[in-house]
């Protein structure tokens, strides 16, 4: 199966043969600028930075580390890394120094790209003393050991190194849910099986725009962004900052687009920050002026033009998903991990099922284990955890299943429906188990709730910590907070109508705190620690189990 696989290397040189003055890459600049390059260019600069990582004289398949928000010089130096012959190693650019030196030293690294990043003075610290560090364009100041003006100055390579689908191609770190994050080892041939199986999945082509904004370093955007690109010769617009995107999106007016369900949701609140809840639903509802109204929403929202929307990392609320079909967008869940180069399930456009996230991808197997557990396998299955043999074999069975951790259950057309994590699961003081992740969804649903964790492990009864949205802040400041809460309990009340008895949840308690990845109750990809967040709230359960309010608030 190997041999038929397209790798990414031979992609790009076709393309890069094909259309060498087609646009590629949209960079936003400082000033307002804007930089183009076109697949020539591209390969070019690529070709001269492999030629300077020929010259380091590095043993092939030395590991080469990216620490960079996204950029066109990220692609460019990761396929500089895969032209020498090496492996990259991306970190995520809001690291601790703590967290880049456990990557780097793990992955043991022997070079480190660095380039757009907020907080590099802090990162910096995390990077040993005796490892070479190479600016990109968009870097930080301070000071480096090269710059890529000096990568630059070198002739490029005149050959199109064409590495084996078996050959290590990336170290990609999990965002570390669960603890210490693991390095996912992945070949060509694993990235070429899930790149080309997708795009022919969907139909993408040159004339196709994305936006990239999520971290690159995960491996949705990795696929999504850059290796789709390859793929399929889609144009890359890039988002400068938080401040600019809506800027950046209406500039590249995507034809595709992923999103995590927080991206989504913001997106809404965005919406109703200009036009109340109520109005633009009368609006959409009325027959002819609806479709007006929600085309001229998606417009100002520069999503007017998205043949394909995709929503993963996290489950999605269905309101959610509803709200934006009634826009005329249907945004289709997908479900992988980075294990399988997140290639494993996706919905297909017009067979959305209430409560299910479509079918398996092509060529991929899906079983349903005797504990419930969703395992799959297919060519985009990782080769296994760097220096964890055997945390991979506890991963990966026998016969080649990974092993997902997610409980789950399929029906007669394939389709997956996710009933919760086999690790999450807890135990109440009664000896019944909860999974908290449904409950979790059913209360997302709320339009002032951003996130939720259920906890209830040795309690009589699960309750729900909750963070409320900026709208619903907002709304509490103007001295709403007794409609608020009124319109919680109704929904406490709604949702413990449809649980088994032991998981109906003793009360809400609203957080004072906002969950982030800078202040550590999420990892980079926006995924709540549970573990975190039980620790900083833990010393309170005991007192907030004895209260009798069922809607609490966390002064």
């Amino acid at each position: 199966m190997a041999d038929a696989i397209r790798l990414p290397l031979d992609m790009f040189y076709q393309r890069e043969a094909r259309h060498p003055n087609k646009r590629y890459m949209v960079q936003p600049l400082p000033g307002g600028q804007l930089e183009e390059l076109s697949w020539a260019d591209v390969g070019e600069q690529a070709r001269r930075s492999a030629n300077w990582l020929r010259s380091r004289e590095l043993p092939q398949g030395s590991r080469i580390a990216i620490i960079s928000k996204n950029c066109a010089h990220w692609i460019i130096a990761d396929l500089a890394i895969w032209m020498a012959g090496h492996v990259s190693v991306p970190l995520y650019p809001n690291l601790t120094a703590d967290s880049v030196r456990q990557v780097l030293n793990h992955s043991e690294a022997v070079l480190v790209f660095v380039g757009k990043l907020d907080d590099w003075p802090d990162m910096a610290a995390g990077v040993p003393d005796e490892l070479p560090t190479i600016g990109l364009p968009l870097r930080p100041t301070g000071p480096f050991s090269y710059l890529w003006d000096e990568l630059q100055a070198c002739a490029p390579i005149q050959d199109n190194p064409t590495p084996s689908a078996n050959q290590l191609a990336t170290l990609i770190y999990t965002s570390g849910t669960t603890g210490t994050p693991k390095g996912v080892m992945h070949n060509f041939s694993n990235l070429g099986f899930a790149a080309s199986h997708a795009t022919e999945l969907f139909g993408v082509g040159e004339d196709d725009r994305v936006l990239s904004y999520l971290p690159l370093c995960h491996v949705a955007e990795r696929m999504f962004v850059e290796m789709a690109s390859i793929y399929s010769g889609q144009t890359v617009f890039f988002a400068e900052s938080l401040e600019t995107f809506l800027e950046d999106l209406k500039r590249a007016r995507p034809t595709v687009i992923f999103g995590v369900p927080r991206i989504w949701t913001k997106f809404q609140m965005g919406v109703y920050s200009k036009m109340p809840a109520a109005r633009l639903d009368f609006l959409l509802k009325l027959p002819l002026l609806g479709r007006v109204v929600g085309n001229k929403v998606l417009a100002g929202l520069g999503l007017d033009s998205v043949r394909y929307a995709l929503s993963g990392a996290a489950p999605v609320p269905e309101t959610l998903l509803n709200w934006y079909k009634r826009l005329g967008l249907e945004v289709l869940e997908v479900y992988g991990m980075t294990e399988n180069c997140g290639y494993s399930h996706v919905g297909r456009p017009g067979k959305f099922k209430s409560g299910w996230i479509g079918q398996n991808s092509p060529g991929v197997e899906v079983r349903i284990a005797e504990d419930g557990e969703v395992q799959v396998r297919s060519g985009a299955t990782m080769q296994g955890y760097y220096k964890d043999p055997q945390k991979t074999a506890e991963t990966v069975t026998a016969d080649g299943f990974l092993r997902t951790g997610d409980k789950g259950e399929q029906d007669s057309e394939g389709n997956l429906r996710l009933t919760g994590r086999i690790k999450e699961i807890f135990k109440t003081s009664k000896g019944k188990y909860v999974a908290p992740a449904p409950i979790e969804n059913r209360l997302a649903v709320h339009s002032r709730i951003e996130q939720v964790c259920v906890v209830g492990d040795g309690m009589a009864q699960p309750m729900a910590l909750c963070v409320l949205s900026d709208v619903g802040r907002l709304e509490v400041a103007n001295g709403s907070r007794g409609d608020l809460e009124r319109s919680l309990k109704a929904l406490l009340e709604q949702v413990n109508l449809d649980l088994d008895k032991h998981e109906r949840l003793q009360r809400l308690v609203l957080v004072k705190d906002v969950w982030a990845v800078d202040n550590g109750f999420l990892t980079p990809t926006l995924k709540i620690k549970r573990a975190v967040v039980e620790g900083a709230y833990g010393p309170r359960f005991a007192d907030w189990v004895e209260r009798h309010e069922t809607v609490l608030w966390h002064e």
